[in-house]
């Protein structure tokens, strides 16, 4: 599959060339939606050089769905090795003429001019090296099911304006949420893409912050729209799935990517989120979950911790710019 060269037309009426690009779903028994998503990057304005969709060892009829596209690029991995490391291996097997590189959920399903207006966005703002989409909820397109993730103070983090209706303009956010975004491949190449010992969760916040601290900047486009059912494979945003990889990578991004003083000065921030977390967790019936959680999460920071000497190493963004784009207020927006 290649790029449509002549698809579109700048403000001086002449067309534009359109960098390559390739989308990268990363699948794990996503069978209900898959089709729905494929047919929705079929209606594409800008055809992507690229589809390639990762399978983690589905059990449903998910490739059967794939071979419906030829034009999709399928690799099946043998074992579920997680959305972090899934979407690495894809990326990996690009070309270095790929210029970007676009993820997307499989429960997400973009409007024909998703990737357009991204690429657009990508043009336009040469000082931005990754772009988030404006999310919908699939079954209620009046309400934001996010426009990029925020990062907070206290290391707790959530998707800008969930839940509110009113849209919200073009502007610098934190990090996108990778059910729907796009980077640069050097720039993910540079910071090593996911970290592959999240698995799935947050995962894209940790990529979002290294990418910060290696100098680069993220804006949201509100006019890259994406339907999104959101957690449709791993059992909702309250499973224990999702509590225990949450609250344990919550902890290990933090440690990680916030950047020395603002690590001491918010540490005691950071432990009373947690503590707090265990209570409400507890409260909520999953205490065992939450528990196990941190338990890991604490068995794995010498490992953690020899990261961030990497990364703080090579950080570029000064500590006042990385202080001006954390969430400093008492409610979530």
């Amino acid at each position: 599959m290649t790029s449509n060269k002549k698809e579109g037309w700048n403000s001086n009426q002449q067309p534009i060339t359109w960098p390559k690009v390739a989308v990268v779903i990363v699948n794990w028994n996503g069978e209900p939606f898959l089709g729905r998503c494929l047919s929705a990057l079929q209606e594409q304005t800008v055809v992507p050089h690229d589809i390639i969709l990762v399978d983690n060892a589905s059990n449903d009829s998910s490739l059967d769905i794939v071979k419906e596209f030829p034009d999709v690029h399928l690799l099946a991995l043998t074992q579920n090795l997680g959305f972090a490391r899934a979407n690495n291996i894809a990326v990996q097997s690009l070309s270095p003429s790929v210029e970007w590189v676009a993820l997307l959920n499989p429960d997400a399903f973009p409007e024909p001019n998703w990737l357009k207006e991204l690429l657009l966005a990508a043009c336009a703002n040469e000082e931005y090296n990754i772009f988030g989409s404006q999310l919908v909820v699939a079954d209620n397109p009046s309400e934001l099911d996010g426009a990029g993730d925020a990062y907070h103070i206290s290391g707790r983090v959530w998707r800008i304006r969930n839940g509110i209706k009113a849209l919200s303009g073009e502007g610098e956010i934190f990090s996108p949420c990778a059910a729907a975004a796009l980077y640069r491949q050097s720039a993910w190449i540079e910071v090593g893409g996911f970290d592959e010992d999240y698995f799935c969760y947050l995962e894209d916040v940790d990529l979002g912050f290294r990418l910060r601290l290696a100098g680069h900047r993220c804006l949201y486009v509100p006019s890259s729209v994406a339907h999104h059912l959101g957690s449709g494979t791993t059992g909702g945003q309250h499973s224990d799935f999702a509590a225990y990889h949450g609250h344990r990578n919550l902890m290990w991004a933090f440690v990680k990517n916030m950047p020395s003083p603002l690590f001491w000065l918010l540490l005691p921030l950071h432990l009373a989120l947690n503590f707090s977390s265990v209570i409400w967790l507890t409260l909520r019936g999953q205490g065992g979950v939450v528990l196990r959680a941190k338990r890991d999460a604490l068995r794995g920071l010498p490992r953690i911790w020899r990261k961030r000497k990497q990364i703080q190493k090579k950080r570029v963004a000064s500590v006042g710019d990385i202080w001006k784009r954390l969430d400093k207020n008492l409610l979530k927006k």
